[in-house]
């Protein structure tokens, strides 16, 4: 069953926009449309808290509910960091980033932007060497929802675009890789043809008097 698009958008709206995945979805548009459709409870956002809930609940016209049990609560924000002496650049970190809030190369140094972290943790299991933590932020920040989810969604566009790219280079090697290869009887066909027409040029050029030979 589907969801009218602008009552998704308006459920996704009051979603904290952490992408953190902790209510089992995608993201926080693909559990907004779950909401709409009837699919999922209004009570899977943890770091949306009980605030989340209660404009889920006035917009889905749903009773109010506490946090559904399976999910533990999140307190004050973390971010995360990335001991750099530790690290050994495996890219696993900047692939799991729902946000692109971490850079890097691969065998490089990898750092994240602490203004760009949203906390949702999804860098931690993928580290295969556990130099990831999260620690409360230097200073206060306050949450950034509309341009968490800008980029987020900036990072879906890049990597559809580039698994085109991967996909219409592969069909060009393809292509390439099926073209049947001339045969030597074509290869020859082509030198007699070429040799034919340096001939005639030749015939045809002028002489020392300047008339053709």
């Amino acid at each position: 069953m589907s969801a009218p698009i602008a009552f998704v958008w308006r459920i996704d709206a009051v979603l904290p926009q952490t992408q953190c995945r902790r209510c089992g979805y995608a993201g926080c548009e693909p559990y907004a449309a779950a909401i709409a459709r009837g699919e999922a409870e209004i009570n899977r956002c943890p770091p949306g808290g009980d605030e989340v809930i209660r404009l889920l609940a006035a917009l889905t016209q749903r009773p109010v509910r506490q946090l559904a049990d399976d999910l533990a609560p999140v307190s004050a924000s973390a971010l995360a960091v990335i001991d750099e002496t530790r690290c050994i650049g495996c890219t696993l970190c900047l692939q799991a980033c729902p946000v692109d809030a971490i850079v890097g190369a691969a065998k490089l140094m990898h750092t994240v932007i602490a203004e760009e972290c949203t906390g949702c943790e999804l860098c931690l299991p993928p580290c295969p060497v556990d130099c990831i933590v999260m620690q409360p932020p230097d200073s206060p920040m306050a949450p950034r929802p509309q341009h968490w989810r800008a980029r987020h969604d900036l990072r879906r566009d890049r990597l559809a675009r580039e698994v085109a790219e991967q996909s219409s280079r592969r069909l060009a090697k393809q292509g390439k890789a099926a073209s049947p290869r001339p045969t030597k009887e074509a290869i020859a066909s082509a030198v007699g043809a070429a040799l034919e027409r340096a001939r005639q040029r030749r015939n045809l050029s002028p002489d020392r008097d300047g008339e053709a030979k």
